[in-house]
């Protein structure tokens, strides 16, 4: 099922191939390491992985990208239908494709091959970027962009436009919502010296700078594990990740601007793209990045699917890619600090987060009569917003005890004001090596204090606007 504003992605494609095994002795006539059960796998690659991204996340995508009848260009056709709407252009050669080498999951070389760059605009590639309400640009200088540039300047009113370039490209049309260097990449822009690593203030000066130069709305500077600086020219905002860890890392740039785009459309601020983008990056890199895209579909959060489907498929993934899967459990009912502290937590000590959460019904036996004050609908709305969630699986009997086994976390997570007897789950964690452990908790937040305080504050109130209220509270406090 496809939902959200439909995303026209206009760039270059490109098809990338890893050739994957692993690396246990050297060649006898070399000091070079040998690759042993190599298995090839393919993915699209450029502007097609962004718009292949786009579109498992549930959204309508069209492709403007020169692709030819070469064999890398009939294997990325292949790759991307039917979740994607291809609009070809003329393509002068054969399709670049990009082959890396890993041994054991870490690159030893790549190799480029195909030289084919865009021949030429189409008609229907100009009509489609003057009709579409939200556009990525995915330059790989290799003169889509170029060839459509008139088109990308005049554009549509009103349509986001995000621009994410390359160092061989050229600039973005001036007007453009919003840009997204990486940090290397804004200062080779800016003119500045420097490198990806430096200190935030030297990156916040470099994208104010492009900001000016480019005359766009926003730029938005991608910064790895440090998440993005999203600056408008003046008070740089930092939209940090919930967690950092170490996986391929290929493609996450692409997800990053392909999500922003996609939220800029739906009517998000830019600030609230940049955190959706940070989020949907995060977690690509966390389920396996480029790899996971060659295994298959990954769930997104926003698919069409059932939400204990989705969270059932994102385990599955990241124990494939290596990574630790951390669940927690609760009503939820009324969100407060001790929550948000609780699952920032929960995520920090893992590759990604899943809820499991009491449905009403379930609620009410646990809590007794009126509760849930918040209906599930809105309990999920409200989790799912959070940075550091990443799925919500709900459960009708009083315990997770029959989702668990589905999902095997390998962490099972409870606030410290829990006792460890207390957590039927514990012993289940151990039947497949999973740990039951307690985080710290914020004394004094609790659904049920928020609730009781509410209807007392309601209490007062009333008798104070009652007719009479005013002067039975006076006389009361004499």
């Amino acid at each position: 099922m496809s939902t959200g504003t439909p995303l026209l992605v206009v760039g270059d494609a490109l098809l990338d191939r890893d050739l994957v095994g692993t690396a246990e002795r050297l060649a006898p006539d070399a000091p070079v390491p040998v690759l042993d059960d190599c298995r090839e796998q393919l993915r699209p690659g450029g502007a097609a992985l962004a718009a292949y991204l786009a579109a498992r996340s549930g959204r309508p995508v069209t492709l403007v990208a020169p692709l030819g009848t070469d064999p890398a260009s009939l294997q990325v056709r292949a790759l991307l239908e039917p979740s994607v709407t291809l609009v070809p252009l003329p393509l002068d050669g054969p399709l670049a494709e990009k082959t890396r080498v890993l041994a054991g999951g870490r690159p030893v070389v790549r190799l480029d091959r195909g030289a084919g760059r865009a021949a030429g605009a189409t008609g229907r590639a100009r009509r489609l970027i003057a009709e579409a309400p939200a556009v990525l640009v995915a330059d790989y200088a290799r003169g889509t962009a170029e060839v459509l540039r008139q088109a990308l300047a005049a554009g549509a009113p009103g349509t986001a436009l995000v621009w994410d370039p390359h160092p061989r490209g050229g600039p973005p049309v001036p007007g453009a919502r919003l840009v997204t260097p990486t940090g290397e990449e804004a200062f080779l822009f800016a003119g500045a010296g420097g490198q990806e690593g430096e200190a935030l203030g030297a990156v916040a000066h470099a994208a104010a700078e492009l900001v000016r130069r480019w005359r766009a709305v926003c730029v938005a500077v991608t910064l790895g594990a440090r998440g993005a600086l999203l600056s408008q020219g003046e008070r740089p905002m930092l939209v940090p990740t919930a967690a950092r860890h170490g996986g391929d890392t290929c493609g996450a740039g692409d997800c990053f601007s392909g999500t922003a785009a996609g939220l800029l459309g739906d009517g998000a601020l830019p600030v609230e793209a940049v955190q959706g983008a940070v989020a949907a990056a995060t977690r690509y890199v966390a389920e396996g990045g480029a790899r996971a895209v060659a295994r298959g579909p990954y769930p997104g959060r926003d698919r069409g699917g059932t939400m204990e489907g989705d969270a059932l498929q994102l385990a599955r993934h990241v124990r494939a890619a290596g990574g630790t899967v951390v669940a927690a459990g609760g009503c939820f009912d009324l969100l407060h600090a001790g929550h948000v502290s609780l699952l920032q937590q929960a995520r920090g000590i893992g590759d990604c987060l899943i809820v499991c959460l009491n449905s009403d019904a379930s609620v009410s036996r646990r809590k007794g009569p009126g509760r849930p004050l918040t209906p599930l609908a809105d309990r999920i709305r409200v989790l799912r917003a959070l940075q550091c969630v990443d799925a919500v699986a709900v459960f009708d009997e009083d315990t997770p005890q029959r989702l668990l086994p589905c999902l095997r976390p390998h962490i099972w997570v409870k606030g410290g004001d829990y006792a460890m007897e207390q957590l039927p789950e514990a012993a289940q964690l151990a039947e497949w090596g999973g740990q039951a452990v307690l985080l710290p908790y914020l004394d004094g937040r609790s659904s049920t204090l928020l609730a009781t305080r509410a209807a007392d504050s309601l209490a007062v109130a009333r008798r104070t606007t009652a007719p009479g209220g005013a002067a039975v509270s006076r006389t009361r406090r004499r």
